[in-house]
């Protein structure tokens, strides 16, 4: 039943290639530079959705009637579904579906942030996900995520985002920590992160906030500093994207690319940016949350099928990606990768498994990749996980069980992951939109 066909190297690229990739890449630095929160980073995909024609539909609402090769969304927060109705019922030609996330690791803004150390003034801040906490440290500290408030209207949710250099994490002085560059740099969660955002007394965070939105009252918030440094492209020929949240905005935006740039098919194609991945995904917005098997029920039903396992015969034929990122191999660290499971960055998208399941991927979905890498012309790699090393996971696995429904977990190589500011390949950009694209039209 299904084919393994190997993968086609790629012919050198051409002038109007590279003017594609120079595009794409630095399509993905904008992007990147415009999401410094998940909202933010929904936000700007609401935009491009909606330049492209795609329609909101409310959570609420009553049925809506889907056209064949129109495009809707749904948003919630710091997650955004995307889909395009194919021509047939989901129970006849089944989804296309591309899984990845829009947050990343930072530092979270606590709901009580203000205090005092020593006549400085400082913020007290959580770890969100798997932060690399070392680089956070001497780095210009911006503030930006959700505020609910209270004006004139009553209760409205705000975007907030100031890239001032509002916060710094100082560094403690090398003579004061003589043993640090033989024993590394080791931060306390609580004692050693809080930055420090001025002197002497002052207003608290509220209030700050509330004098820059113009309202009369902060609720409450969702924020977290971000690193104020532009995304660049950069190396020696320009070959590398240095930035913050390249995991996994470096695969939400060929993702949303993808999306936009599909063709009407028989099976309706949905593309999912979840929020909240980076600690665990079980939340009313994450990968473990109801939230997608709700948006394709609702896509059965507005398809005008009747109850009774409608989704159920859609999700039997139909296959996700989960595009997170993935592992490069580190010129300095190469001892740390299984010895035939290098993947380099722009050396095409990487097939990521683990027999344990800690990735979805299996014969079958990795077949159906290959496929569509080799339609294409794309190389694609494969990784795994030293045997003597703990393997990370993703949305992947957690979709796969909650639909029943075929999955391959994907990525493009990097370096720095989790690092407040991290690296990928220039080419890698345009090849892993090829690619999506290939898989949503099938």
């Amino acid at each position: 039943m299904f084919g393994y066909p190997g993968c086609m190297s790629s012919t050198g690229p051409t002038s109007q290639n590279q003017q594609l990739t120079n595009a794409t890449a630095q399509g993905l630095v904008e992007f990147v530079w415009a999401g410094p929160s998940p909202f933010h980073v929904v936000a700007t995909a609401v935009q491009q959705l909606e330049a492209a024609g795609f329609v909101a539909v409310d959570e609420r609402a009553e049925p809506v009637e889907l056209h064949p090769g129109q495009g809707y969304f749904i948003e919630r927060g710091g997650t955004v579904m995307a889909w395009r109705a194919g021509t047939d019922a989901p129970s006849a030609a089944g989804f296309r579906l591309i899984g990845t996330h829009t947050d990343s690791p930072n530092l979270r803004i606590k709901p009580r942030p203000d205090g005092k150390g020593e006549g400085w003034r400082q913020l007290a801040v959580e770890p969100y996900g798997g932060v690399l906490l070392s680089t956070w440290a001497d780095r210009d500290l911006g503030l930006s995520g959700q505020v609910i408030v209270r004006d004139d209207t009553g209760l409205a949710r705000r975007l907030f985002r100031t890239d001032a250099p509002l916060a710094r994490i100082p560094n403690l002085a090398i003579h004061l920590n003589r043993s640090v560059n033989k024993d590394g740099l080791k931060l306390n969660q609580q004692k050693h992160l809080p930055p420090v955002v001025g002197l002497g007394d002052g207003e608290g965070l509220a209030a700050w906030l509330r004098d820059r939105l113009e309202v009369h009252e902060v609720l409450s918030w969702e924020l977290g500093l971000h690193d104020t440094q532009k995304p660049v492209i950069g190396g020696i020929d320009d070959e590398f994207i240095f930035a913050p949240r390249l995991d996994n905005l470096a695969c939400s935006y060929p993702a949303l690319t993808a999306m936009i740039e599909s063709t009407v098919q028989r099976h309706t194609q949905v593309v999912a940016l979840f929020d909240h991945e980076e600690i665990g995904s079980r939340t009313w917005r994450g990968a473990a949350g109801p939230m997608l098997q709700q948006v394709l029920t609702r896509i059965v039903r507005d398809h005008t099928e009747q109850a009774g396992g409608g989704l159920v015969r859609a999700c039997a034929i139909s296959w996700m990606c989960s595009a997170d990122m993935a592992h490069g191999v580190h010129p300095n660290y190469a001892d740390r990768h299984e010895p035939s499971h290098k993947p380099h960055v722009n050396a095409g998208p990487v097939i990521k498994a683990n027999y344990n399941q800690r990735y979805a991927t299996d014969a079958e979905s990795t077949a159906l990749f290959r496929a569509a890498c080799s339609d294409m012309g794309v190389t694609c790699q494969d990784f795994v996980t030293r045997s003597d090393v703990r393997c990370g996971s993703t949305i992947g696995p957690i979709s796969a069980a909650e639909l029943g429904i075929r999955t391959v977990d994907i990525g493009a190589s990097m370096l720095s992951m989790h690092s407040i500011r991290e690296q990928c390949g220039v080419a890698d950009v345009p090849q892993m939109a090829l690619v999506l694209r290939k898989v949503l039209n099938g």
